[in-house]
């Protein structure tokens, strides 16, 4: 099987790629974290639009490694930390915005003011959809951000490219297919997962608040680990 994979398509070590593909995506990262939350507050249709942005940028970062932008990175460490510490950032803004609604949300929940009790569900919803707004978008600059991306595409990825092989673009187009269709899979299951447990966290503010300050800390971490990432 690998010698007809790297004869048709020249990808060295294709079971190697397969399965450390599988295991790399399966890795809780912003990408799949954003994408539940979206599902869970906004629902499937809405968390499909957030998976498409992740597709898309995947697909940008795919196109930039073959174009050689991960060889430029690994040449000029002043590109490589501007694009890491802008990326840590933009996911630590993220963060903290969410772990803010996830404060408010919380300190509704716990109101023993009955009287604006309806009042306050309606608020915290649409601060939620609010947080939750133009998911394509915010999904496609996560993943342009995600440091399991940046770090997958430019030290990972270009491994399996045999340099000798007679159509380069080939090879990265059948890599590129095998990892799309990898998160494809996974963001399905996570959007599907989701949108069970939307129902859940209509009916429990506490709930839907621990969702949305827990993956604020997340988005926060993942900013300090792209920020102290080295090629």
């Amino acid at each position: 099987m690998n010698a007809l994979i790297h004869a048709s398509f020249g990808v060295t070590n294709f079971w190697t790629y397969f399965f450390g593909t599988i295991f790399i995506v399966l890795l809780p990262g912003p990408n799949s974290m954003y994408v539940l939350s979206v599902a869970a507050q906004r629902g499937i249709r809405q968390a499909y639009q957030g998976a498409c942005g992740i597709f898309v940028g995947d697909f940008i970062l795919m196109v930039l490694s073959a174009g050689g932008m991960a060889t430029l990175l690994k040449g000029s460490p002043t590109l490589f930390y501007a694009v890491k510490y802008i990326g840590a950032a933009y996911l630590g803004w993220i963060g903290l915005q969410m772990l803010l609604h996830s404060r408010r949300g919380w300190l509704r929940a716990t109101s023993d003011q009955n009287i604006v009790a309806g009042t306050d569900k309606v608020t915290t919803a649409t601060e939620a959809q609010a947080s939750m707004s133009q998911p394509f978008t915010k999904a496609l600059i996560i993943s342009l951000m995600n440091p399991k991306a940046i770090l997958f595409f430019i030290s990972f990825f270009i491994q399996f490219v045999d340099p000798d092989f007679h159509s380069p673009l080939l090879s990265y187009g059948f890599l590129a297919l095998i990892c799309q269709i990898c998160s494809f899979s996974y963001l399905t299951v996570i959007i599907l997962v989701g949108a069970k447990l939307a129902d859940a966290f209509r009916r429990r503010q506490r709930l839907s608040a621990g969702l949305s300050g827990g993956v604020g800390a997340m988005f926060i971490g993942f900013g300090v680990k792209l920020a102290s990432a080295t090629l």
